[in-house]
């Protein structure tokens, strides 16, 4: 019998809250649950909910600043105190659980590609909330307090499990934290198509790498209503290209739903069926590649029922099920 596609969600993920009059509120997640719950007769036997992880500071630190750690901490801490929800910049807001929805998405991450790596599923749908591909380095933003992915291929990295790692971005604004933590680093690709001009303004074409990592950072902005065909030619193209350059040990994906028409941040007018497909050509590729090693990580997606019909999509499509019907 074939392998299942593992389905994650931390426990403290839903109760992050940012108030229901902002855009990333508790609502996406119950909106997403329930969606994947109503197709269940189809994803039995096929999708298997996984247990969550968690992390600490030392998996934290290999791509952030304790600096950085110590201020979202602090946050949360007077989120606490307060009884009130706190905010980090204009976008950016924590509460009381949050810390332990950051820290646990983070280890949920971490769960995933490590039951990947050792086969007990075939590839992995992560919800993570909060999202993490604003947040860099040294600074939490757009939504975001912890970069998972990055915390994810940098934990496979140092325990050995993968060498080089391949990043495919498709949510609607620019990956500008991931590229930040992997921009000098040669042995992880970050690939990224993107509104522009748009949030939060980086991701230009020039965009290539610094340094040892020059040339493993592929920009591709695209304008504001591109056209469903249009949009997924230059993905095709551009996974091409990658592959021309960077033979990947694991393919991990920055899973924005906020590329779909109708979401109240974006412009692109893709469908859940272009999720499908797209999220079939990473299968593919990562079984040509590395052994099928693939895992997708929730992003952005601001239009709860949207999000839950692309996240259905997504994950019939790990699983090598029909597409649903637009």
């Amino acid at each position: 019998m074939s392998r299942p596609t593992g389905f994650y969600l931390h426990p403290s993920s839903p109760l992050h809250d940012t108030g229901w009059s902002h855009p990333e509120h508790q609502g996406r997640l119950r909106a997403l649950a329930s969606t994947v719950g109503k197709d269940l007769l189809t994803l039995h036997g096929h999708v298997e909910q996984r247990p969550s992880g968690e992390s600490d500071d030392d998996d934290l630190l290999r791509v952030h600043t304790l600096e950085h750690l110590r201020r979202v901490r602090d946050a949360c801490d007077a989120a606490e105190t307060s009884g009130r929800i706190e905010s980090l910049d204009s976008d950016t807001r924590v509460s009381s659980a949050s810390w332990d929805a950051a820290v646990g998405s983070a280890g949920t991450a971490m769960a995933a590609v490590r039951d990947v790596h050792e086969g007990a599923i075939a590839n992995a749908f992560v919800a993570t909330r909060p999202p993490g591909h604003h947040a860099t380095p040294t600074t939490p933003m757009g939504f975001c307090l912890f970069n998972n992915l990055a915390v994810a291929a940098r934990w496979l990295q140092a325990e050995g499990r993968a060498e080089r790692v391949l990043v495919v971005d498709w949510d609607v604004h620019h990956g500008n934290g991931t590229q930040d933590v992997f921009y000098d680093d040669a042995t992880v690709y970050f690939l990224s198509l993107h509104q522009s001009p748009h949030y939060p303004g980086t991701g230009a074409a020039s965009e290539r790498g610094s340094g040892g990592g020059e040339g493993t950072t592929l920009n591709v902005p695209l304008p504001a209503g591109i056209p469903r065909t249009d949009y997924r030619e230059r993905f095709t193209q551009s996974l091409a290209t990658v592959l021309g350059d960077f033979d990947p040990d694991f393919v991990l994906v920055s899973a924005g739903f906020d590329c779909l028409a109708g979401d109240p941040l974006g412009g692109f007018v893709l469908e859940p069926s272009d999720l499908y497909g797209m999220t079939r050509e990473i299968v593919e590729l990562s079984e040509r590649e590395c052994g099928g090693r693939c895992v997708h990580f929730l992003e952005g997606g601001y239009d709860p029922k949207r999000l839950g019909q692309g996240t259905v999509a997504v994950i019939r499509a790990l699983a090598g099920l029909d597409p649903p019907e637009d």
